[in-house]
Parts: C-alpha cells; sequence; structure tokens
C-alpha cells in the first residue's frame, strides 16, 4: 500500500472517489479540525461544495490522555469506550473533570475558527464528513451520532485510512463509508503519511476563509 504525501494529497484521492458527488447542490463538506481540513479542503474543492467544520474532542485517560475513553462533539453528544472505562475502573469524577476541559476547548475552538458565522443547516443534505484517518474510532463515532440526530439525507464517511476492523464498525454506522486504505497492520494514521506535520490554527483559519 502507497503513502499518501501529505493530507492535500490524501484529499485529492479521496475526491477521485467522491466524483458522483460533483456539483450536487445537496452535498456539504464537514472535516473534523485540525487534521481532518486540509483532506476536506480539497475535497470540497474538487466536488464544488461548501466546506465547514464539525468538531469533536476525544476524551483521554487521565495520565494515559493518548487513550480515548470516549469523545465529545458539538451540541452536547457524548461517546463513551464502555470497555476501557470499566476495564481501568476510571472513577467518575475523573470522567466528569476530562468532559469540562474537552467541552471549555471545544467551545474555543468553535469560537475561534467560525467566529460568528452560524452553522451550516444540515436538514435534507447529504454530509460527507472527512478526517485525516480513524484511530480508535471515538472521535468518528461521536461524529457520526451528533450528525445522525439532524435531519439529513445522506452520511458519508471519508478517511484515506483506517484500520480494516474500523473501517467495518463504521461502516455499520453510516450510510456509506470511502476509506482506500484499509490496512490490517495499522499501527497509527501517521505511519501512513511521508508528511504527518501537525495542522495548526493558521492553517484552519487560512483554508476555511479560501
Amino acid at each position: 500500500m502507497r503513502k499518501f504525501l501529505d493530507r492535500y494529497d490524501a484529499g485529492k484521492v479521496l475526491a477521485e472517489k467522491l466524483k458522483a458527488y460533483k456539483n450536487n447542490s445537496d452535498v456539504i463538506v464537514l472535516a473534523l479540525p485540525r487534521g481532518g481540513v486540509p483532506v476536506a479542503f480539497e475535497v470540497a474543492k474538487a466536488l464544488h461544495a461548501p466546506l465547514d467544520i464539525f468538531i469533536v474532542r476525544k476524551l483521554g485517560v487521565p495520565s494515559h490522555e493518548e487513550l480515548a475513553m470516549g469523545a465529545i462533539a458539538s451540541n452536547d453528544t457524548i461517546v463513551f469506550n464502555e470497555e476501557i472505562v470499566r476495564g481501568l475502573n476510571i472513577p467518575q469524577y475523573e470522567i466528569d473533570q476530562v468532559i469540562k476541559s474537552e467541552k471549555q476547548e471545544l467551545e474555543r475552538r468553535e469560537k475561534a475558527y467560525r467566529g460568528n458565522k452560524k452553522f451550516p443547516n444540515l436538514d435534507n443534505k447529504i454530509i460527507i464528513l472527512v478526517d485525516d484517518g480513524i484511530a480508535t474510532g471515538a472521535t468518528m463515532r461521536a461524529a457520526i451520532k451528533a450528525i445522525s440526530q439532524q435531519k439529513i439525507k445522506k452520511l458519508i464517511v471519508a478517511v484515506p485510512v483506517a484500520a480494516y476492523e474500523t473501517c467495518l464498525e463504521i461502516s455499520k454506522l453510516a450510510n456509506e463509508l470511502i476509506c482506500p486504505l484499509q490496512p490490517e497492520n495499522f499501527y497509527a494514521v501517521g505511519a501512513w503519511y511521508d508528511n504527518f506535520n501537525q495542522t495548526e490554527d493558521e492553517e484552519v483559519f487560512n483554508l476555511l476563509k479560501k
């Protein structure tokens, strides 16, 4: 399996697989910031579709932040990885602290990236939900759950890379999954990119402006 050069290259590959939706006025491309924005920018540009963001924050296990015990999304949607919460016996007060902290960061990013611009109306829209890859799936599951509560026409999850098992799981939650790379030995999202530098806030602002 070939690696992607960077997130923009990955976005062009995804866009090619989504060309059936080009020039469709019902389509809205929603990116998961920050890493999903450069990927989604290329998709939206190729499809001539509007681009917006949908913010989700991972709920990291206290003292092991990289391990997701769940995720929180816009409009207070929370998804837990019950296996991890139960397996590590994480007390409720620690979970509440993490939720409070991540909720503040979610609200900060909403204000910083969107400013006064209103979130788009998703009624009867075809939503293409884009990230730069799926690791544990907690973030994507939270986004899918939150968006599915809207009166949308169709939800397509489009990511450049995710583990084969994760793809099976996510494909049951969305109407369609587009994922060109589905390795059985996944390791990490960054392993499938030559350049996986962190996407900074300024890059997100500039791409949303464009």
